[in-house]
């Protein structure tokens, strides 16, 4: 087990008992460092506003998803066994554990926000079960991040047009997708996809539109598509037995207080995928002065119908084959009727 990890146990089994007259102080492991969502919301939530909302009952640290030594990918382990009590799982990678969380973000199965918010509304009740039954996991939140696209370090015109190249992916389903396009997918951490470009390790990648610019992803390539691949999603969840061990009446207020956190993150989201392009292109609407500007590949006819494709022809089957009958049964039962795509089980 990382380091980390093995330091937030000590402190977990180390604690002291709470005296009645102390606040509750939470360790909390977040999303992404470095971009909007941890630094403008995530962050001044716990450190600032959850002591607001409980008038000084709850006060929180927070670190962020990927700190040095905490691997996102044992995140679920992490938080069953109560070693992450409070914690953010991004969903395509928890899913290399628990291929079914990813159902609602799926490539290409969310083309706009309007459709990936109707497909995680369907989907909720059955990710709160796998996370309580499976996982020990309280569900507490959704977040979504801005639309990942494809930036590319040279020019090219659609979907089709990148057979060939590699490419830096972030989940077994964004290289599932890769593959049937003809590219090589490269599975790149986050912090390392501008090095990744810069050193020719990938010719593309797939990553948020503002996190991409954030992160300097502009700086060095020059193409950037407008269809959105995937959007990021991660859950914030509790160990049970940890939400079970505060009282009612803040399990209450922390709730209420994610719903609203939750809200804001996925207006930010969407704001942020317009704000993305806008800054990667240089326009007026970003505020800030470009010296690099990127091109905007649109979306045609042909990624529009080539989407369908590969969702029913690859995307979908590729998971069921990961995930095993029982996901068929999920898919046809919740998300089935929304995309007008039913699942066989292999």
């Amino acid at each position: 087990m990382p380091a980390l990890a093995l330091l937030l146990m000590a402190l977990c089994l180390t604690s002291p008992a709470r005296a009645k007259d102390e606040p509750i102080r939470l360790q909390v492991v977040g999303g992404l460092g470095g971009v909007t969502q941890f630094t403008r919301l995530e962050q001044p939530f716990w450190e600032r506003e959850i002591t607001e909302r409980t008038g000084g009952r709850v006060v929180a640290t927070i670190i962020p998803n990927d700190s040095g030594g905490l691997r996102g990918q044992e995140m679920l382990q992490l938080m069953q066994l109560g070693v992450v009590p409070f914690g953010t799982g991004l969903l395509s990678v928890v899913s290399a554990e628990e291929p079914e969380l990813n159902a609602v973000d799926l490539p290409i199965l969310n083309p706009d926000m309007a459709t990936l918010k109707k497909t995680v509304t369907a989907f909720r009740v059955h990710l709160i079960n796998i996370l309580r039954d499976r996982w020990d996991i309280e569900l507490l939140a959704i977040y979504a991040y801005p639309a990942q696209v494809l930036f590319c370090r040279s020019a090219f015109r659609g979907l089709d047009d990148i057979a060939g190249r590699r490419v830096r992916t972030s989940s077994v389903a964004q290289s599932d997708l890769m593959k049937a396009l003809g590219a090589i997918p490269v599975v790149v951490p986050f912090a390392d996809v501008v090095d990744a470009v810069r050193q020719g390790v990938v010719d593309c990648a797939i990553t948020g539109t503002l996190s991409g610019f954030e992160i300097g992803l502009g700086d060095v390539t020059t193409h950037v598509h407008s269809m959105a691949i995937s959007w990021g999603l991660s859950f914030f969840g509790a160990n049970v037995n940890a939400w079970q061990a505060l009282p009612a009446d803040v399990r209450e207020q922390i709730r209420s207080s994610l719903a609203d956190l939750e809200s804001r993150i996925w207006q930010q989201a969407q704001a942020d995928t317009a704000r993305g392009l806008d800054c990667n292109t240089g326009a007026i609407a970003c505020g800030r002065p470009m010296t690099h500007r990127l091109v905007v590949v649109p979306q045609s006819e042909a990624d529009a119908a080539r989407r369908l494709n590969l969702l029913s022809g690859t995307i979908l089957p590729r998971w069921i084959q990961r995930c095993g009958a029982a996901c068929a049964d999920a898919w046809n039962a919740y998300l089935a009727k929304l995309h007008d795509t039913t699942a066989k089980a292999e």
